[in-house]
């Protein structure tokens, strides 16, 4: 795992942070109501200290999914961006949102009684890349609206 700050942020740019503290505790969790909130099989997650996380564009929005928690999120796109408890020191937060979500891999499952059977078939699935699935003349139109993987002036 990174031992110097990270960055991340939301998918439009919105909501970008910086983390100076330890990522602890990569997991993934199956639990149905990471299911929903993320809109997929499971969240992938890491925990940070709230001292050591710094919000260096914009903040969260909140919506409280429970009696003890609530889920940040980028109001203008959705981005699901972490999981606060109430009253602890650390949040979990979405690996998909670092800008290098490769450094981080996933060590436990968690909320296992919600697994979706499919889920255990996922890496068997025949796969390819997404400009062979889009046609030559589409992919000379295709540009990306999306917030790059770095910190921008914007």
């Amino acid at each position: 795992m990174p031992e110097s700050a990270v960055t991340g942020g939301c998918q439009c740019g919105a909501v970008r942070y910086r983390i100076t503290a330890p990522l602890e505790n990569p997991h993934i969790c199956h639990c149905r109501m990471c299911q929903k909130a993320y809109g997929n099989y499971f969240a992938a997650l890491f925990a940070t200290r709230t001292d050591g996380l710094q919000w260096t564009r914009g903040k969260p929005s909140f919506f409280r999914s429970s009696a003890l928690a609530q889920r940040g999120f980028c109001r203008d796109c959705g981005t699901p961006l972490l999981i606060a408890d109430d009253g602890s020191d650390h949040v979990d937060m979405s690996i998909a949102t670092l800008d290098h979500p490769e450094a981080v891999t996933p060590a436990h499952q968690y909320g296992i009684e919600g697994r979706l059977p499919a889920f255990a078939l996922l890496h068997t699935l025949p796969g390819s890349r997404t400009e062979d699935d889009i046609p030559p003349e589409k992919m000379k139109r295709l540009k990306s609206l999306q917030h790059p993987d770095h910190e921008t002036g914007a």
